[in-house]
């Protein structure tokens, strides 16, 4: 089916269910198309930020009568260490796979790809590796997000497949020599 088809079938299907919600029906169908979000859960960042707010204490030594600044400026510091790391912890990073994009959440905003944008996705033990054609390869790893590395792999499998998209199956991570990291070889 065509795009242009698809978006004229999704509207048709949003406007006989908000006639039929008005009569108090049960929707036929939900509109759009169906969303799966894997999220995850940082906790890297957060530790690194306490850890932080922990060297300012350590290292200012506030309760010593030697500390000559501003008390208020600097709890109010380590107070901002600790909310930004709970803003980190509670927002959970995310990958979302649609019929025609995949979508996540990264440090400079939300990101999307479509299937034309992929070179190949790579499965490994713990690691998912989506390579792009242009940019940076997008990496959800079990160790650093606490990704449900198995899951998705089941559902980027299906989502490649059906978009004709190489997919890789890696028993082991593999190792690269100096060498090849450098020359490609």
């Amino acid at each position: 089916m065509s795009r242009s088809w698809e978006r004229m079938i999704e509207r048709n299907q949003k406007q006989v269910n908000k006639r039929r919600k008005k009569e108090g029906k049960q929707a036929l169908s939900a509109a759009g198309s169906k969303v799966e979000k894997f999220k995850g859960r940082s906790y890297f960042a957060p530790i690194l930020l306490l850890l932080v707010a922990a060297f300012f204490i350590v290292v200012s030594q506030p309760w010593s009568d030697a500390y000559e600044q501003n008390a208020t400026l600097f709890w109010l510091t380590v107070v901002a260490y600790v909310l930004l790391a709970l803003v980190y912890f509670l927002r959970r990073p995310y990958l979302s796979i649609a019929k025609d994009a995949l979508e996540t959440r990264r440090f400079t905003g939300y990101k999307r790809l479509k299937p034309a944008e992929i070179r190949k996705i790579v499965q490994q033990p713990g690691y998912i590796i989506v390579e792009t054609v242009k940019g940076g390869n997008w990496v959800f790893s079990r160790f650093k997000n606490l990704y449900p590395i198995e899951e998705m792999g089941e559902r980027l499998r299906e989502y490649a497949i059906a978009h004709k998209i190489e997919w890789e199956q890696r028993e082991t991570v593999k190792a690269q020599s100096d060498k090849e990291k450098w020359t490609g070889k």
